[in-house]
């Protein structure tokens, strides 16, 4: 007798279509997430209109009751002066005036034929720009010798004119191409081939190969032991920030040239004079931050990588930017019906979304005030939050966007939960993301390094330049005045030697200080 395959159940059948049904709803919510990230607006920002939750009441409270008419508003403004705006404006620019006058045979009088006197002037501003042009700065030391002594005596002492070190001996290169360099790579962004043709087209051959090395000796002699000084700073802090991102470096041992390496940012919170340090790793492994922070005690705010977790002696802090930003995406993901604000993506946006609009209140108290407002007010609104994650979570899938939500509150729960602890802790880690950010547009042009060694003189030389721009330093004029002062220094460049020059000195001269808005 042949053995029949068993007909498939009426259960079984049904049990593969609610699967399949799953399956095809978490590819249509990742279409739609794709096609938002592709198309869509960016901004994770909610229309405050449509952030309340029933659980506050606030919509109810403040809703105008149907029988009465809003009340009208008479509105009243003065216009500002457009041109005292510029006026303001080029008060920090310098002023060339050109003067036109009538020449002396023409200030004769039409009329009568007597002689015309200055009446009044009329003035038009413009605003002018020198561009950018090479020319060679020839430095010559005279060397002395006595006239006496050569005719009368059997030796002649020869006595040199002092003469300021150069930033790269035996190199061409000045303080001010090299700073030129670096801040149009870091700070504008702009590539070395892109730097190379604008040279070019200024009349002047300079290939991207050397002005590469020109960095990494520069990087290397005079960024680097500053660079050590900030680190040792960093660690001294009771409240840090981090962060990682990719970073494809071509030449790297043992490694194709399309693997990628990562960038590794490490910060300070708010409260003391900003730094920010960089560091270029192999790897994502959580041994690199557990070795650049050795010595670090305190609150280390992070993301949801598990990495962070081999750091020692530390107390993590979670990210709730992150974990509204998972309910957001649920809510593109969803499809139009149910995309709404009332769905259960949308009440876990609304959580998130009070947790913020309690932090912007709270913005302007001290710290110690500030961690007691949250006892009162933050704390009863996680505790809700908690109560209603436990519901839905046995409600929702745990692989759709909503359910992958949940989780990670769930799951990050002390985390998130451990700004209470302190007020000068944060509701997110959007501090290192705003930090980590111009390395990222600056990787969507320059998109690569060559080589290890690049890789970290990069790391340095942003460390460097984004500590200038946080602490209101002008990033060329800083760049300047170190490539001309360390070379200066005799012995080794210790952090006592480098008090004066870092970031945050105050000795530093106001040249190198962004000028202050007028506003």
């Amino acid at each position: 007798m042949e053995n029949r395959a068993e007909s498939p159940t009426i259960e079984s059948l049904q049990q593969q279509v609610t699967e399949l049904s799953a399956k095809l709803k978490w590819y249509e919510e990742q279409f739609r997430l794709a096609q938002h990230k592709r198309f869509g607006a960016s901004s994770e920002q909610t229309n405050p209109d449509q952030m309340e939750l029933n659980l506050f009441n606030e919509a109810e409270l403040l809703a105008t009751p149907p029988s009465e008419e809003m009340p009208q508003e008479t509105i009243t403004y003065t216009r500002r002066s457009t041109a005292g705006k510029r006026e303001e404006d080029f008060s920090n620019l310098p002023v060339e005036t050109i003067v036109y006058e009538l020449a002396e045979e023409k200030r004769i009088c039409e009329c009568c034929g007597g002689s015309l006197h200055e009446m009044s002037t009329e003035t038009r501003n413009e605003l002018t720009i020198v561009p950018a042009q090479f020319k060679v700065v020839k430095h010559v030391r005279q060397v002395y010798a006595c006239r006496h002594c050569e005719r009368h005596e059997l030796q002649t002492p020869i006595v040199t004119a002092s003469m300021p070190k150069p930033v790269h001996p035996g190199s061409m290169v000045s303080s001010s191409l090299l700073s030129h360099v670096m801040v149009q790579k870091y700070v504008e962004s702009l590539p070395l081939y892109r730097q190379e043709k604008q040279f070019e087209r200024l009349g002047y051959i300079l290939s991207r190969q050397t002005m590469a090395n020109w960095m990494m000796v520069g990087a290397e002699l005079w960024l680097t032991p500053l660079y050590e000084a900030m680190k040792s700073y960093l660690l001294r802090q009771e409240v840090l920030h981090a962060d990682e991102t990719t970073l494809q470096v071509l030449r790297e041992p043992g490694k194709s040239a399309e693997s990628q390496s990562y960038l590794w940012l490490y910060r300070t919170g708010s409260g003391v004079s900003p730094a920010v340090l960089y560091e270029y790793q192999r790897t994502r492994g959580g041994e690199h931050p557990r070795n650049f922070l050795s010595g670090f005690k305190g609150y280390l705010q992070v993301d949801g990588y598990s990495g962070y977790h081999k750091v020692a002696k530390v107390k993590l802090v979670g990210c709730w930017a992150h974990a509204r930003r998972k309910f957001d995406e649920a809510l593109r993901g969803a499809p139009p019906e149910m995309g709404k604000l009332g769905s259960v993506a949308g009440q876990g946006l609304a959580y998130c979304n009070q947790l913020y609009a309690i932090e912007r209140e709270l913005a302007s108290l001290t710290p110690e005030e500030r961690r007691e407002k949250r006892q009162e007010k933050s704390a009863p609104v996680l505790e809700a939050y908690r109560t209603w994650l436990k519901q839905q979570q046995s409600r929702t899938l745990p692989k759709s966007l909503t359910g992958q939500a949940i989780t990670y509150s769930l799951n990050q729960w002390e985390k998130l939960t451990a700004f209470l602890e302190d007020g000068r802790l944060e509701l997110d880690n959007n501090r290192s993301e705003r930090s980590i950010k111009p390395f990222v547009i600056g990787r969507k042009n320059w998109m690569f390094a060559n080589t290890p060694r690049g890789a970290k003189a990069s790391a340095t030389i942003y460390s460097v330049l984004e500590t200038a721009k946080e602490n209101g330093l002008h990033p060329y004029n800083y760049l300047k005045y170190l490539f001309e002062q360390l070379p200066q220094l005799s012995g080794p460049l210790s952090p006592e030697v480098l008090k004066p020059f870092m970031p945050w000195s105050d000795q530093l001269p106001e040249a190198c200080r962004m000028p202050k808005s007028k506003e």
